[in-house]
Parts: structure tokens; sequence; C-alpha cells
């Protein structure tokens, strides 16, 4: 069965439920490529927002900025990757995390 939809709404959740969705679909899809690809979603939104908070309260010094700016750019680009990605129905896998879920 192909899960393109699946793949595409775990994705996209980072700009509505970032850790929700991602969450559920691991705990309720049963196919092993969509349980991984959500996890690796799921640990991306979360350090991306531990990433982006750190930086935001850096930036109250001036030293944040510029990982606040950084950080926001990846954490957009590479879930819009991955929604172009599930749809043309290819292989996507986060940078990093993709390594360490695989």
């Amino acid at each position: 069965m192909d899960h393109k939809g699946v793949k595409a709404i775990t994705h996209a959740s980072t700009f509505f439920a970032p850790i929700l969705v991602p969450l559920l679909v691991w705990l309720l899809v049963a196919d092993r490529e969509v349980k991984s690809m959500a996890l690796q979603a799921l640990l991306f939104h979360v350090i991306m927002s531990v990433l982006i908070g750190i930086s935001a309260f850096l930036s109250f010094f001036l030293v944040g900025i510029p990982f606040f700016i950084v950080f926001s750019l990846v954490a957009l680009y590479y879930p819009i990757k991955g929604i172009v990605y599930s749809l043309q129905g290819r292989p996507f896998s986060y940078p990093v995390i993709g390594r360490l879920v695989g």
C-alpha cells in the first residue's frame, strides 16, 4: 500500500502540530517505512524546536540572532522538501537524523 498522503501530512505537520502528528503516525501505522519516516520527523521537530528556543533566548544577547535565522530556515526547508519528495514517491530522510533512525 502506498502511503504518500500519510507521509506528506507527517512532513506538513511542522506547520500545525509538529509533535502530535508524527507521534500518532508512528504509533498507529504498521508500515515500517512510514514508521521510520514519522520517527525521523518527530525527532527533527523536537530537536529544531529546542535549537530555535535556545537561539531565541541567546538573541537577547545578540549572539543567537544568526542561529535563530538559520535554524528557522532549516526547520521550514526540510519539511517542505519532505512533502515534495513524498508526493513524488521518492525516498526522503532528514539530515543526520535519517542515519540515526534509518
